[in-house]
């Protein structure tokens, strides 16, 4: 399943920047039909049916997208994942699209956990550094957590760096175990 998603995900994704279409209306619209999708099962089910002519499913999706003013490389993504009887994964498919497109743009996204609300010179500090440490543009979602006592706690991707007071703790505590 993973190289169905990557699969369909990198090739949009090429699409994309090959035709420079703007990545978050396109990523947005995406998000749109996939969601779209996943809370409505009557149409999962027409679009996941073998025996319903691919013509039929198309003026489904066609009628959605008039009304929805959705791009047509967007129609067209989700008509092949439909022809192509993928439409189960179309949640999967878009998420691994967004990560692709962030890839290619530069960018990473990063939740900053912090003990208390930061200022607007802060967070862009914050985000400066995670940048540096990074190599790449952070877009960043903000949480409180007054249990981190100060600092910050940042995850970008399966990374995670840890400033906060709490791990600074823990990581004295544990060298005076092993000592």
């Amino acid at each position: 399943m993973a190289t169905v998603v990557n699969t369909y995900a990198r090739a949009f994704a090429d699409v994309v920047m090959a035709n420079r279409l703007d990545a978050a209306r396109t990523l947005a619209e995406a998000e749109q039909m996939a969601s779209l999708v996943r809370e409505n099962k009557e149409l999962r089910e027409v679009w996941d049916n073998p025996s319903i002519p691919a013509e039929e499913k198309r003026a489904v999706l066609d009628g959605i997208v008039k009304r929805a003013g959705i791009t047509r490389p967007v129609r067209n993504f989700v008509a092949v994942v439909i022809d192509k009887g993928r439409i189960r994964f179309i949640g999967e498919i878009v998420a691994q699209f967004a990560e692709e497109v962030n890839r290619r743009l530069g960018f990473a996204d990063a939740e900053i956990t912090t003990a208390r609300s930061l200022s607007s010179e802060e967070t862009r500090a914050l985000e400066v550094e995670l940048a540096r440490v990074t190599g790449k543009r952070i877009r960043a979602r903000y949480l409180e957590d007054r249990r981190i006592l100060g600092g910050a706690i940042a995850r970008v991707g399966s990374t995670v760096y840890d400033g906060s007071v709490k791990g600074q703790l823990e990581r004295i505590r544990q060298q005076l175990i092993s000592t």
